[in-house]
């Protein structure tokens, strides 16, 4: 028998000076059997740092050929898909094929040789973005999952503040490729 994914609730207010946008969203997150607490949450720091009101989440960890994230116009054109971790490199030139703009947010203690190693096949894809978040800061985000979260996220001048009721996380992804 299969195990099922663990639902998890959040309400997260975005605070986005960067881009001027001021939101709160009622999110569910299905948690894969297989994924981490801080896979997750840096899935909800993807949905932060890119928050609109048609972007969702995919079945990503679920189905290899769909996204993390996604953005879909009226027409159902993909206007934005997002890979969290450590892609494929074949499956990240594939998205730069089908969707407007694509980023993946890596983490953790692969990421840095990920990049060095799928750089030269991927820079001449321009409408890729690569940010990596710093591993102390994935791991402290961790720390804040819970089944209902109440999350506040701030992002000022390409730095992020997470916050709950008793703990924060502040940090600067890294651009690796804009």
């Amino acid at each position: 028998m299969a195990l099922k994914a663990t639902i998890f609730k959040a309400e997260l207010q975005v605070s986005d000076m960067d881009r001027a946008y001021y939101a709160s969203h009622s999110l569910t997150l299905a948690r894969h059997p297989s994924e981490t607490d801080e896979r997750m949450m840096v899935r909800l720091l993807a949905f932060a740092l890119n928050a609109d009101e048609s972007l969702e989440f995919g079945r990503g960890i679920s189905a290899d050929d769909e996204p993390d994230l996604v953005k879909k116009d009226l027409t159902g054109r993909l206007k934005l898909w997002i890979d969290v971790g450590l892609p494929d490199e074949r499956d990240v030139r594939k998205a730069c094929g089908r969707a407007d703009r694509v980023t993946v947010y890596l983490y953790g203690r692969g990421a840095g040789m990920w990049w060095s190693q799928n750089a030269p096949a991927l820079a001449r894809h321009d409408n890729l973005t690569v940010v990596e978040i710093p591993q102390d800061a994935s791991l402290a985000m961790a720390k804040l999952a819970a089944r209902n979260m109440s999350i506040n996220c701030s992002i000022q001048e390409g730095q992020f503040w997470l916050a709950d009721a008793g703990e924060s996380v502040h940090a600067e992804p890294v651009v690796l490729k804009q």
